[in-house]
């Protein structure tokens, strides 16, 4: 009978953008070669990413510095909204700022976006058949990280609001059987140099 073994899920945010969110700054690409010298030795599967420009350039360039590990597009490693709370799910404290945040998301978006959550806890989260550990690494944008460190912790579905990664930080989540998941670290930037630390990250809470 086949066992099962850890998974250890290596999500990344995109490097720096344009202002225009399609593709990487210069300083977004140095990030993106910093986060592939550190993760050199580290035995990935496949490195996946979302169709968008700014994810693509960024899981290639943290593939160069790789060896011989297949790139995959994924659809729901892409940018969309995972889940869109009501009102009475929400903090009163914080409603307000939360509904006003999401209240340009459509009707399409607010249907498509639990779809793709859905198939990406499918994906890429819970042990793996066999007996050998596996790593995965995921390029993808800040809510898709959030939605999956939400669920790592069994947080109310809400809880990816307000929860932010910088670009190029790497956080790791473990997935061990029998064993609840267990964020390892998050929002990781050691690689990257003081100049290249913060982007993406709401300016009132740097560091």
């Amino acid at each position: 009978m086949t066992g099962m073994a850890t998974r250890y899920l290596h999500l990344v945010r995109h490097g720096e953008a344009s202002p225009d969110g399609s593709g990487l700054t210069e300083r977004g690409r140095r990030q993106a070669v910093l986060l592939g010298e550190r993760l050199r030795n580290a035995p990935f599967a496949a490195v996946h990413h979302g169709p968008l420009l700014r994810a693509e350039q960024t899981a290639r360039l943290v593939g160069e510095q790789l060896e011989n590990v297949p790139l995959r597009v994924s659809e729901c490693a892409g940018d969309y909204v995972p889940y869109t709370p009501g009102r009475s799910e929400l903090p009163e404290e914080s409603a307000d700022f939360y509904l006003r945040f999401l209240a340009g998301a459509t009707e399409e978006e607010r249907q498509r976006g639990p779809a793709l959550a859905r198939r990406a806890l499918d994906a890429f989260t819970g042990p793996v058949d066999g007996e050998q550990d596996r790593h995965d690494l995921v390029v993808t944008h800040n809510f898709l990280i959030a939605w999956l460190v939400r669920e790592a912790m069994h947080a109310p579905r809400w809880r990816w609001l307000g929860l932010n990664h910088c670009n190029a930080s790497l956080t790791v989540i473990r997935y061990a059987p029998g064993r609840a998941a267990s964020v390892v670290f998050a929002n990781d930037m050691r690689h990257l140099p003081a100049d290249l630390r913060w982007t993406g990250f709401p300016p009132e809470v740097h560091l």
